[in-house]
């Protein structure tokens, strides 16, 4: 064991009162945690964690849950990027005694793990904590407790897990390479939290049409279909050419939002001119898609956007900036216009892009998809803008020079 294991085969485990070890993060820096269905804990789970993996037992339940149950949260010091909200310290307040033995942990996290608990039946402070999970699991947020209420949730157990930080023999966090040897030592099946992102954009409906009306652009007559994100709220916009659906091709545009350059024209990016070349072909064809996905800034957001302005009027390049804002080079997925683009019934997606992450992102969640390129002239305002693109994200371009 102790490979990257089939989330199905992981599913089968969870459901057998068995743990996983669960990656966070990217890279080998990545931490990771023992998971477990909290129903399923015994006192020898407990035991094991507290043995082999050192860190706090913990248990990871929904935000409603931890509302029901009346346990408060712990403020936070560590500033506005938090990655998980701990609750009070619980106890079960029937059948421990101490509450710090394997046994009696064992027992207060079968009590937070039964719909059938109340407020009554726990006391604070206690010897278990508590992680709040958002609603939305790893689709709002891919922290440890989301990731590990997800995991048991989509094994068909209940949404309560049981965790515990992978620590090295020296007390400091395991990374990949350690976590690796730890789950081949102890027969252990790997999961990433990325996997679990994956499996519930491919397994399940997280996008509704909301409203659809005739919408008209200079360069002719489109059909305007607005669908929500059931999970977190956020709305991304299809404008339909021709007659798309029934599993046909169709030439396809995701554009992930930026005011600054679709809507300002600024001269940092290239993103207008790349809408506005995408609606002239989607025109020409007899079928064509433009998704505006908003996910601005490569997903930082504009406020986030806008500090990487500045730190690029500094000297940093735009990888620089988002990375010295505590972001990835590129934090988009695109799972959410997969399923945009399956619900419209498109078969082939012939893709408008320079960008190979699209192409293998939507790959990974099962469209078939012919890549069509899309390149602008560069001007001085973007030249390096470009550059960067092409030589650290590994954009696709034939040419790259100021015309002057």
């Amino acid at each position: 064991m102790g490979s990257v294991t089939t989330l199905d085969e992981i599913f089968t485990r969870i459901r057998g009162a068995e743990m996983a070890v669960m990656i966070s993060g990217e890279g080998d820096e990545a931490e990771g945690d023992l998971v477990m269905a909290a129903e399923k804990v015994t006192p020898a789970h407990v035991n094991f964690m507290v043995r082999y993996a050192r860190g706090i037992v913990s248990v990871a339940i929904s935000d409603r849950r931890m509302r029901e149950l009346g346990i408060p949260l712990v403020p936070s010091t560590q500033g506005s990027q938090v990655l998980e909200q701990a609750g009070a310290l619980v106890e079960s307040r029937h059948g421990v005694t101490t509450g710090i033995s394997a046994a009696d942990r064992a027992r207060t996290t079968q009590v937070l793990a039964s719909d059938k608990s109340g407020p009554e039946d726990i006391v604070m402070p206690g010897h278990v904590l508590p992680l709040m999970a958002l609603s939305g699991g790893v689709m709002m947020r891919m922290g440890r407790a989301e990731g590990a209420v997800d995991l048991v949730r989509s094994a068909g157990m209940r949404p309560v897990a049981s965790l515990c930080s992978i620590l090295r023999e020296d007390g400091e966090s395991a990374h990949l390479p350690e976590l690796r040897e730890f789950a081949n030592q102890h027969s252990l099946p790997l999961c990433f939290i990325r996997d679990l992102v994956s499996y519930r954009l491919t397994s399940e409906i997280l996008v509704q049409r909301m409203v659809e009306a005739d919408f008209a652009v200079p360069a002719g007559d489109l059909r305007a279909i607005v669908f929500r994100n059931v999970v977190d709220g956020r709305e991304h916009l299809a404008l339909v050419r021709g007659n798309v659906g029934g599993g046909r091709p169709a030439l396809v545009r995701l554009h992930s939002e930026c005011l600054t350059g679709d809507v300002f024209g600024s001269s940092r990016c290239d993103c207008g001119e790349q809408l506005a070349e995408s609606i002239k072909q989607i025109m020409a064809a007899d079928a064509g898609v433009i998704i505006y996905l908003h996910q601005e800034g490569r997903g930082i957001g504009l406020g986030n956007k806008i500090r990487a302005y500045a730190l690029q009027d500094q000297g940093l390049d735009t990888v620089e900036a988002n990375l010295e804002l505590g972001f990835k080079e590129d934090q988009r997925d695109y799972g959410i216009g997969a399923q945009i683009l399956r619900d419209l019934g498109v078969g082939e997606v012939r893709l408008l892009t320079n960008n190979p992450h699209k192409i293998e992102s939507l790959e990974r969640y099962g469209v078939q998809v012919a890549r069509m390129p899309l390149e602008v002239t560069p001007h001085r305002g973007n030249i390096d803008y470009l550059r960067t693109k092409k030589e650290k994200l590994g954009h696709l371009f034939t040419k790259l020079r100021v015309v002057t």
